[in-house]
């Protein structure tokens, strides 16, 4: 987990990579297996002629690892919200959204035309209250609750069971962006639904994160990829992802099924035990404040050797920046303990408060 800034070799701590498959040997060779076979470039949008025999493979094994019906593969994470709750909702609809889910969520939801409720983050009754609200005023409207499994700056979990009972209780779908829960939780990394034994109507996520790959995807019942297939616009009307990339990803999810993709996501966890007590996640945010102190801070740690960005508004609130930690099963245990020290160091250097990681 080295890379070089400015003729700078730093540590990375910021890599969504979190298994290190991103440099994996097994994906490269079946990118370059497809590059000989199918060219570079797919050629067209999916419904034209763009749907080659790695997409559909893809499709068929994201099915498979999520047991679902079926799945339809997207050329980005951010195209597939966008297109999803763009083809599943309308002006007579509404959408609920918490309030810490990513931007393409929120931007899916305010294009889509339909009427949006945000709840305040992981907060049940008020979720409740907004789905109470949508049956009373919309009683025909389809209703969509849409959530991370974890969330990207917070590295926290949502309390899913207890969703997945509110949203059948009212009659709404469920949207769920596990785009940092793959790969990490459940067995053989399959998610926070696979963990928690919740049924999702929507699942969705990312073959850019610890698959190490590109695109985005969403998994459930035939019903549901076949109206995103004719109505997603963010599907229909994009080139197809290159065919190297799909055949990429592929592989990444057969390593992630396998004994030696769970051997290195339970390396990521070792990891994770070794910095935090109690992780959820591979996320660790160190709540700064003030976004000088922040980007101060990240200066520092540049210095000393370690690459963690600092997070401030637009992407977090005001007042709340953050250094985001992200930990690897690629990380050694020298370094993951090094970057608890400089952490250590930092906090009495920029007069933090609270409980530092390590």
């Amino acid at each position: 987990m080295l890379i070089t800034v400015d003729g700078r070799q730093l540590v990375n701590f910021s890599s969504n990579d979190y298994l290190g498959f991103a440099g994996e040997p097994a994906l490269a060779e079946a990118a370059k297996r497809a590059i000989d076979e199918f060219g570079v470039g797919a050629g067209a949008s999916r419904l034209v002629c763009g749907t080659l025999a790695p997409h559909a493979a893809l499709e068929r094994r994201l099915a498979e690892f999520k047991n679902t019906e079926a799945a339809l593969a997207f050329s980005s994470g951010y195209a597939t919200a966008v297109g999803t709750l763009g083809a599943l909702a309308g002006k007579n609809d509404v959408v609920i959204l918490d309030k810490l889910c990513h931007a393409s969520l929120v931007d899916g939801a305010r294009l889509s035309g339909a009427s949006l409720r945000v709840f305040p983050h992981n907060h049940l009754g008020k979720l409740e209250s907004h789905l109470a609200w949508a049956r009373k005023n919309e009683p025909a409207a389809r209703v969509i609750v849409a959530t991370e499994s974890v969330f990207s700056m917070d590295g926290d979990r949502a309390p899913l069971r207890e969703i997945a009972g509110l949203k059948e209780r009212y009659g709404a779908l469920l949207l769920l962006d596990e785009a940092h829960a793959v790969g990490v939780i459940g067995r053989h990394g399959q998610g926070l639904a696979q963990e928690e034994g919740v049924e999702v109507d929507i699942q969705m996520g990312t073959l850019s994160k610890a698959l190490g790959a590109g695109g985005g995807y969403i998994c459930g019942k035939r019903n549901l990829i076949d109206l995103l297939i004719n109505r997603a616009r963010s599907f229909i009307y994009s080139t197809a992802p290159p065919p190297a990339v799909a055949a990429a990803a592929h592989a990444a999810v057969d390593l992630l099924a396998s004994d030696a993709g769970e051997e290195r996501r339970q390396k990521l966890w070792a990891n994770l035990g070794r910095f935090a007590e109690n992780p959820a996640s591979a996320i660790i945010p160190i709540a700064i404040g003030g976004e000088d102190t922040a980007l101060a801070a990240a200066r520092w740690l540049f210095e000393v050797g370690f690459f963690v960005p600092a997070i401030r508004y637009p992407t977090v609130a005001k007042g709340t920046a953050r250094l985001r930690v992200t930990l690897s099963a690629k990380h050694t245990p020298e370094q993951v303990a090094a970057l608890a020290e400089a952490l250590g160091t930092l906090q009495q250097k920029f007069a933090l408060h609270g409980k530092m990681p390590g």
